[in-house]
């Protein structure tokens, strides 16, 4: 199937998708801090530049994306366009995030995931769940943390 925009356009949107800052993980700044938890972002330093570490805690969250991170949830569609060239890049993806996870657990910190289906879509978990389940994780000597949306 063709693509439906001219590539100029398409490039465009491509260009306007972001890496930081995003809906899922404002979400989880915002409801972090309002309780009172201080992180930093995007440490260069540590593999993956997870999205929010928290220093004192020994501990990082990285909140991803469903479709970039090629979840298994409704969220995530392979592109009909140029499939072998995305599942290829999904694979990437998968392979990146498995080694982030791997260093960063040999240097002794403790991972947590929490995926875009958790916070939108019909899958999705309330708000306020999803930050306490971060907070008790952040509050615990659990190794990982996963949050996914509802199945």
């Amino acid at each position: 199937m063709a693509d439906v925009v001219p590539p100029d356009v398409r490039s465009r949107m491509m260009a306007g998708i972001r890496g930081k800052d995003t809906k899922p993980e404002m979400t989880l700044r915002r409801g972090m801090h309002a309780l009172g938890f201080r992180y930093r972002l995007h440490v260069k330093d540590l593999p993956g530049k997870p999205d929010l570490v928290f220093p004192g805690c020994r501990a990082v969250l990285f909140a991803h994306g469903c479709f970039w991170h090629g979840h298994d949830c409704h969220l995530f569609k392979l592109p009909s366009t140029r499939v072998d060239w995305w599942r290829a890049k999904i694979e990437r993806n998968h392979a990146i995030d498995a080694h982030a996870v791997e260093a960063l657990a040999a240097n002794g910190w403790r991972v947590g995931v929490v995926w875009e289906c958790a916070l939108k879509g019909r899958s999705r978990r309330p708000i306020e769940s999803v930050i306490d389940s971060c907070v008790d994780w952040l509050r615990s000597d659990a190794p990982d943390l996963e949050i996914r949306g509802f199945e």
